[in-house]
């Protein structure tokens, strides 16, 4: 949303290790309700890459983001996701800019970022790579000066004094939407419809989904997916959006988990019950989890992952491109640049000779081609594989038919050795990165480098 971070607030979490076990799965996991929710096949094996039209280029439009999307196909990249791109209220706005999430005309486009028949021809161009568009939907709140404040204030909540209202104190540039009028329902499918039917847009990111009654998702969904198939992904963490309505929500525990690891606040064991305790919060058997070091309200609000994460940034990185879920990238993070973006403001990416292009090109093409790491019920299960450093090293398999990933990260400090117990990762494989050969026998020995990670793959 506008400038706050996510009300997910961080779970401390502390597990014990069972000594003597080689590895465990998730449990329960067959016991959890299965999906209803028809994922798109091209989303089996895709990834997500956030795009900020106005902090993209220099230019900050469509046109001058067109020429990047060889370089983003060629890194490997699936779906992009476009943050809003409609015209920005005047009234009550923050910055010079505003918020993208205060929406004036949900059929417009702001023409800061340039024309309709601009938009239209990027996401001609993206499709054409094989690449899919999402739009961010923001159905929660408008602009103050949106046209239904005049042509319909019934759509709105009031407050005790009958006047219009912000969703809270912090987003004072935006109002609230009334969910108890039925009216706002067929309204607003009606205009994510339009971006479906007329623009042929794949799917919405849907800002802060949870503030939205979970039936009008599962309503507008369905109504949706009688034009096309869509990819919906939610804003919010709650497992009864995935029951029905969406594909995908938000990993902010596994997210705000990293950072606690990476300041020493907590440890490996912190994953440990995450992963193989709470079935990683027990969502829908089926349903995807997306996973970041950063995105625009992390960004901006919290820090840069290299202030956030020091040099346990490529760490975990690989974690999110390998564990069960989806790998979401955000607006230049391929660049490398270090600095907080403003906001409400224009303030362009620094991209420093995309030198992590290489880096995420190798995690994402792994994904798009190894089964184990297929997001859903298309993707192997995760088994953890035990250590003699089960405090600092993280180390699990993933696999599926004839595909198997197997991951060692150091999540500490300092240089270890140590021992992987067990046979759950005997055998050859190649190491993604450096590409040699090789080959594990049980009760292995390895030593890792202060936030050393290996990706081995057969």
């Amino acid at each position: 949303m506008n400038n706050v971070r996510s009300p997910f607030a961080v779970m401390l979490v502390l597990a014990v290790v069972i000594a003597g076990f080689t590895g465990c799965r998730p449990a329960g996991q067959d016991q959890l309700p299965l999906s209803t929710v028809s994922h798109p096949e091209w989303s089996k094996n895709a990834n997500i890459y956030e795009v900020n039209i106005r902090q993209f280029t220099p230019e900050g439009t469509f046109k001058a983001f067109l020429p990047h999307l060889d370089r983003l196909q060629d890194m490997g990249v699936d779906i992009l996701w476009f943050m809003p791109i409609q015209p920005i209220g005047i009234v009550n706005r923050k910055g010079t800019l505003g918020s993208y999430y205060s929406i004036k005309d949900y059929r417009a486009i702001n023409p800061e970022f340039g024309t309709m028949e601009d938009f239209k021809t990027v996401v001609r161009e993206v499709q054409a790579r094989g690449m899919y568009v999402m739009l961010d939907w923001v159905a929660n709140h408008t602009a103050w000066d949106h046209h239904w404040a005049t042509t319909n204030p019934e759509f709105y909540t009031r407050d005790e004094n009958g006047n219009f209202m912000a969703p809270n104190a912090d987003w004072s540039d935006v109002k609230d939407l009334n969910y108890d009028n039925p009216a706002v329902w067929d309204a607003m499918i009606a205009e994510m419809r339009f971006w479906v039917e007329e623009i042929g847009v794949d799917g919405f990111r849907c800002d802060v989904a949870y503030m939205v009654p979970t039936e009008f998702w599962e309503r507008a969904i369905s109504e949706l997916e009688q034009v096309k198939p869509l990819f919906m992904l939610a804003e919010a963490e709650e497992p009864a959006l995935n029951l029905n309505a969406f594909e995908m929500s938000y990993g902010w525990r596994l997210h705000h988990m990293m950072n606690d690891i990476a300041n020493g606040r907590a440890d490996v064991i912190a994953l440990d019950q995450y992963f193989f305790t709470d079935n990683a919060g027990n969502f829908p058997r089926g349903s995807y989890k997306m996973y970041f070091i950063t995105n625009h309200d992390e960004n901006s609000w919290a820090g840069t992952e290299f202030e956030r994460l020091g040099p346990a940034v490529n760490a975990f990185s690989a974690l999110t491109a390998t564990v069960p879920g989806m790998i979401l990238l955000y607006n230049g993070q391929e660049s490398g640049f270090n600095r907080r973006l403003e906001f409400f403001e224009k303030d362009s990416v620094d991209w420093n000779g995309f030198r992590y292009h290489g880096f995420f090109q190798t995690l994402l093409h792994l994904k798009s081609r190894n089964q184990a790491l297929w997001n859903g019920l298309a993707g192997g299960p995760m088994e953890r594989v035990n250590t003699s450093q089960d405090h600092a090293v993280f180390a699990f398999v993933r696999e599926k038919e004839d595909d198997k990933v197997f991951v060692v990260l150091n999540l500490s400090g300092q240089t270890l050795d140590f021992t992987l117990q067990g046979n759950l990762f005997t055998g050859s494989y190649t190491e993604v990165f450096s590409g040699e050969e090789v080959t594990f026998a049980a009760n292995q020995s390895l030593n890792l480098e202060p936030w050393g990670y290996r990706i081995f793959e057969r």
